[in-house]
């Protein structure tokens, strides 16, 4: 059974034990992501996740990794456009030891000059590895042209002069803005004593201080639609397109999220079947949702050979006017639900999952969402709040975003 409680600090924690299991999933979530960076920090949230494990006030960066190797766990971080999250996965016995070390990374960071320099050197090859992906290229300037110059337009890494640039003092200036037990939560999940539990954070995180957040900003999508393009020396284009789409916590989310497998979210949906299996103009075709605080977007990608970009967009065109002519069939409409439903359900088989589950919707929307009630709310869509969904994403504005090698030849 699922529980919260709040530490004396004001961290809130959210845990469910599973006594079949002998492991542990345990994470922190802070809210701070590049939704909330100015243009001239940029990258900073990311940059703070990769320097927490560069050292601690007690720990060095090989005393982390050996302590967690030494009991065959797992320990890792995430940034997001919303938040950063800092998790590890160890075998019941060492709940203890985890919730130590996360504590240790995520409160006491020590931010040694050195390290910090040699750290700066490996974000800015992940840069470069991102800029040799033309996918990740295309899912950038796809956000580029949907929001511009608002934070949902920059890049989660930032760009390499920011980080080059960027300061210790520049680090912690941005840290005390974002890294509190008021602006952060702590979800378990796994085999472990509550009483226990209760315990061990206290004693690991109880010390923190700092005060609340900040709230996340309103970005508007697609107020201006613009097509972005870059030019790449690759085999392949990148196409996306991106329309509006649902905020986070919106009813509608699971409307789209039934409308998104019909369309483009599984090998039997229409894009997939059309383009890759009859067509054969593409490897790789698919559509997703994102969902973020006042606004959200749809976007749809596909991978092809330059000289058939422009029939693919069309061939998406004309299976996108098929579905706002004829609907949702009821087989797509009992497909989709069934494949949502299954591929929830057989998520919620692994702790990790239900950690991440439960600290995603606590951080991001202040509360819990049970199981049953994703499974209600899955099977309650029908398919005119589909079919709704559908219109207002489809029929509305869309911005363009296409990568590859003279790519703007290939769009005249």
């Amino acid at each position: 059974m699922v529980q919260q409680f709040t530490l004396q600090n004001g961290l809130r924690v959210i845990a469910e034990p599973l006594p079949h299991l002998r492991s542990v999933s345990i994470g922190v979530w802070v809210r701070a992501g590049s939704i909330l960076e100015s243009p001239e920090q940029n990258g900073l949230s990311h940059f703070i996740e990769h320097l927490a494990f560069k050292g601690t006030a007690r720990r060095s960066a090989r005393q982390i990794a050996q302590e967690m190797d030494a009991v065959g766990g797992y320990l890792n971080a995430a940034t997001s456009k919303l938040s950063t999250t800092y998790y590890a996965k160890v075998i019941d016995e060492d709940l203890d030891l985890a919730a130590d070390i996360l504590a240790d990374i995520v409160i006491h960071p020590a931010y040694d000059e050195k390290e910090m320099n040699k750290e700066r050197s490996v974000v800015l090859e992940e840069i470069s590895m991102t800029d040799d992906s033309p996918e990740d290229v295309a899912y950038d300037l796809i956000a580029a042209a949907m929001f511009g110059d608002q934070p949902l337009g920059r890049t989660i890494l930032g760009p390499r002069e920011i980080i080059e640039g960027c300061s210790r003092e520049d680090i912690l200036a941005y840290r005390a803005r974002h890294y509190s037990p008021m602006n952060a939560c702590v979800a378990v999940a796994g085999n472990f004593e509550m009483n226990q539990l209760r315990e061990i954070l206290e004693k690991h995180f109880g010390s923190w201080q700092g005060s609340a957040g900040e709230l996340y900003p309103v970005n508007l999508v697609n107020r201006a639609p613009g097509v972005l393009t870059a030019d790449k020396d690759t085999e392949q284009a990148h196409v996306c397109l991106g329309y509006n789409g649902k905020e986070l916590g919106s009813d509608d989310v699971y409307a789209m999220a039934v409308f998104n497998s019909v369309l483009g979210g599984g090998m039997s949906s229409r894009l997939f079947q059309r383009i890759r299996e009859e067509s054969a103009m593409a490897y790789s075709v698919y559509s997703a949702p994102s969902a973020y605080p006042h606004c959200g977007d749809f976007t749809v990608y596909a991978a092809v050979s330059p000289k058939n970009v422009r029939a693919v967009v069309a061939e998406i065109d004309d299976e996108i006017e098929k579905l706002l002519k004829d609907g949702i069939t009821d087989e797509e409409f009992r497909m989709a639900k069934a494949q949502l439903k299954g591929g929830f359900i057989l998520g919620q088989e692994s702790a990790y999952n239900r950690m991440n589950g439960m600290g995603s919707n606590l951080a991001l929307l202040n509360r819990y969402i049970s199981t049953e009630e994703t499974i209600r709310r899955i099977e309650a869509v029908t398919r005119d709040d589909a079919q709704r969904v559908a219109e207002e994403t489809l029929r509305g504005p869309r911005s363009e975003a296409y990568v590859g090698k003279k790519i703007t030849k290939y769009l005249k």
